[in-house]
């Protein structure tokens, strides 16, 4: 590759948010629109992903400029990176996303409902344990979204037992336009490519539909309670916001262990 290595990776992720813009936006309405339904109807919104995909969770609930009505299932087990290696190490996370049967599991903890709906975030859309538990939302009456790319997809193997993909489960899928492999820069006389893409593009699918989804609970008379900086509203008003936006997320979730 003769191009400028900073230029290959910020030329990338224009291409990528072109390509949501020009083929997404029509999925990012249907997501939202499922998401504002299930929020509307005093249900939740389930955001699971392992792995780096945990960003994407954490992106939508809790952070600054979101709001409840999203449940984020994070598994620390395989989602702690930072230790890498000894206990907690990264072989053993990435050993765990491919246990079978991690679905029923999971779901066991909560007490779902037909009206939630499951947003899956998997690059490869291969892992198992991701898998597992979008077909066992499935089974459970939800309705599944998958963040994911076709195109690492398309070149990935299925870890799952029944040989599905992610997006071969989910009702509705965005796909984040991440390339094979993900890594979007190549380097003369260095055999593998290096920084990822799809936290950018992930990321920004992540706040579409987020955006989205505020629209139209706002338009149907119930607009949400956000985290919201003080740059914004002052310190006491961001601060009387911030304690009603977590009573808010704690009443919601109450519904998970009746």
């Amino acid at each position: 590759m003769s191009e400028d290595v900073l230029s290959q990776y910020l030329n990338a992720a224009r291409a990528g948010l072109d390509a949501i813009e020009a083929t997404q936006l029509p999925a990012v309405r249907r997501a939202a629109r499922l998401f504002a339904d299930a929020i509307l109807a005093d249900r939740l919104v389930h955001v699971f992903g392992t792995g780096h995909s945990r960003m994407a969770v954490e992106e939508m609930f809790p952070r600054y400029g979101s709001f409840p009505g999203f449940h984020p299932i994070v598994e620390l087990s395989m989602s702690f990176h930072n230790p890498v290696v000894g206990a907690n190490g990264q072989r053993q996370a990435m050993f765990l996303e491919n246990v079978q049967g991690f679905g029923p599991v999971l779901w066991r903890n909560f007490v779902t409902d037909p009206r939630d709906v499951l947003l899956a975030v998997s690059s490869s859309g291969c892992n198992a344990v991701t898998i597992d538990v979008a077909a066992e939302a499935k089974r459970l009456g939800m309705t599944v979204v998958a963040l994911t790319s076709r195109a690492n997809a398309d070149v990935s193997t299925s870890k799952h037992e029944s040989g599905r993909k992610l997006h071969e489960i989910a009702d509705v899928v965005l796909d984040h336009q991440a390339p094979p492999g993900d890594s979007a820069v190549w380097i003369e006389g260095l055999e593998t490519p290096v920084a990822p893409l799809s936290t950018v593009t992930g990321c920004t699918l992540i706040n579409l539909a987020k955006a989205e989804t505020a629209r139209l609970l706002t338009k149907a008379g119930r607009p949400p309670k956000v985290l919201t900086s003080a740059c914004h509203l002052g310190a006491e008003r961001a601060r009387t916001l911030f304690e009603a936006t977590y009573d808010d997320y704690r009443r919601r979730i109450g519904v998970l262990y009746r």
